[in-house]
């Protein structure tokens, strides 16, 4: 009973994310990841829904600190203002590098942030899932680029990966990159 209970606790945090019944996919990664190579600016193409990116203009940074863990700057265009979270990832195990977890809080757990494929120049694709009690989970798929826009064909590769690893891409939707300036 308290299961249940809990559950219907939980679906109002969960009504603008996208979730599933059961356990998260365990997709396939990027092998051979290479964190340098990675870094720095990547634009948001197309995602699933998630509570905290509701604006236009989406984009992300990343840059390593000092103490090595890896400076997460986000930033979004929502009510006529630029909006930044902070956060930071790690790479909580060194043999699977393309399988990061990142946090905005310094209260909450490290979420997975993972990379499934990228070429480092103009493309990346990202999954992240959260169990709840193995009843359910909630997941998260970007598609990102290099540059605000990515050639249709590179959209739907991207697509298919994510589709063809068990990714249900049914509530994929494009963000908004036009009339966006960069800092």
């Amino acid at each position: 009973m308290s299961a249940v209970y809990l559950l219907l606790l939980l679906l109002p945090l969960v009504s603008a994310q996208t979730y599933h019944w059961g356990r998260c996919p365990t997709p396939k990664v990027q092998p051979n990841f290479n964190l340098q190579q990675y870094l720095g600016r990547w634009y948001e193409i197309e995602k699933l829904p998630a509570s905290f990116e509701k604006g236009t203009c989406i984009e992300a940074n990343y840059s390593i600190r000092k103490d090595g863990t890896i400076r997460v700057l986000n930033s979004q265009f929502y009510k006529g203002k630029v909006t930044v979270a902070e956060g930071t990832a790690v790479i909580p195990d060194l043999r699977k590098p393309a399988q990061l977890g990142v946090s905005f809080s310094y209260f909450s757990p490290y979420a997975p942030y993972w990379i499934l494929s990228t070429d480092y120049t103009s493309t990346s694709i990202v999954y992240s899932c959260t169990s709840i009690l193995n009843i359910f989970h909630i997941d998260y798929a970007w598609i990102l680029g290099r540059s605000r826009f990515l050639p249709p064909a590179t959209v739907t590769y991207a697509k298919n990966l994510l589709t063809n690893e068990g990714i249900d891409l049914f509530r994929m939707k494009a963000t908004n990159q036009t009339g966006c300036t960069d800092n």
